[in-house]
């Protein structure tokens, strides 16, 4: 009995040090932001409580966050996922709307496939164009020693010219009236539906935070990228080929990134639209970083931002705020999140061994 209550209380401590900076950052976050609120004349209580109704307040609502917070959780996924192998796939954006462009090249390009066919087609399309397009930094850093940061960077300008140019180009929507840059509409047959207020979206993604942990912490691949984003030479001395892992987790990040972009073509405006999809991938960043680049707590991340996104608009009408102040609190998060010694200093929480998260390698350590 006492080893199992010994058990219990490490397992809370354990959890308590993961969680206690992300909520301490969220809380000084929504401070800060009252303080905003009050000084623009408005009622941070008020505020706060038409973002809540906004984004909880019913069925709708409540389908609404989870629907928002979908793309985000793949997103993030996308960047904790690289993060393990001591990566910053600052690409996820650029890997998201080129899944979310095949994706719909699929789903209204081929017709007379049955739903169980035509849906998980779309989505490994998708997937596979992020994962292909994340191979490009991975193997510029592995053989040419180029820093992902830059490469994920440029290659996001790419992604975006690409997709701008297949949107207005060859894959337009050539339907009478329209004079916008976008793809027609996907078939029924490719689209993925809501159940009882719940996007099947939101359960796939539940479904690959589960499956990113298993392969993180379940399987040798997996602690071959740990391994190696805590010590890329000791991997190497051990026989761990580095160069592969390297590309190999980009190429994952990928996939995951490019679903996001597959699931929201699909199951949500069944179509491709420039613009539609714009900060995504960027803010897979803040969810990662609050989630502690875990897969599990990519999770309530993506549904906080997805709730903050969802019910700004209810925010801003009922309570006469802007809604960029949810961009401000969001910004806000990421700054406390990426600078914790701030907020380890504020609220005295001492820094376990071993627990700050590195951003990313040195230049040219692969």
């Amino acid at each position: 009995m006492t080893d199992k209550k010994s058990s219990t209380l490490s397992l809370l401590l354990s959890t308590w040090r993961a969680v206690n900076v992300p909520l301490a950052a969220v809380l000084l976050a929504a401070l800060i932001g009252a303080l905003i609120l009050l000084i623009s004349g408005a009622n941070p209580l008020a505020a706060y409580g038409a973002l809540l109704k906004g984004s909880f307040g019913s069925l709708d609502n409540l389908s609404r966050t989870l629907e928002k917070a979908t793309p985000l959780i793949f997103s993030g996924l996308a960047v904790a996922f690289a993060f393990k192998a001591g990566l910053f796939n600052i690409g996820a954006q650029g890997q998201l709307l080129l899944g979310a462009i095949t994706a719909a090249a699929v789903g209204f390009g081929i017709h007379g496939l049955p739903p169980y066919i035509h849906t998980p087609l779309a989505l490994l399309v998708g997937a596979l164009a992020g994962g292909l397009f994340a191979a490009i930094p991975g193997a510029l850093k592995t053989y040419t020693g180029a820093h992902e940061v830059i490469t994920t960077i440029m290659l996001n300008y790419i992604a975006i010219n690409i997709t701008d140019y297949l949107a207005d180009g060859i894959w337009k929507d050539t339907s009478p009236g329209n004079i916008v840059a976008r793809t027609p509409e996907i078939a029924a047959t490719a689209r993925i539906p809501t159940v009882a207020g719940i996007p099947l979206g939101f359960v796939i993604a539940l479904g690959v935070a589960v499956i990113a942990w298993w392969l993180l912490w379940r399987t040798t691949l997996g602690f071959e990228i740990r391994t190696v984003g805590l010590n890329p030479n000791a991997a190497r001395y051990s026989g761990m080929k580095v160069a592969r892992t390297v590309i190999l987790t980009m190429v994952i990040s990928g996939l995951l990134a490019g679903l996001g972009g597959a699931v929201e073509t699909q199951g949500v405006v069944y179509r491709y639209q420039p613009g539609f999809n714009v900060g995504l991938g960027f803010d897979g960043i803040t969810i990662a970083l609050l989630g502690r680049t875990h897969p599990f707590g990519v999770i309530p991340a993506a549904l906080l931002v997805g709730a903050m996104k969802a019910g700004s608009n209810t925010m801003q009408f009922s309570a006469g705020v802007a809604k960029e102040i949810t961009d401000v609190v969001q910004a806000l998060m990421l700054f406390f999140v990426a600078a914790d010694m701030i907020v380890r200093w504020i609220l005295h929480i001492r820094a376990e061994d071993g627990e700050k998260i590195a951003l990313s390698t040195g230049w040219g350590q692969h």
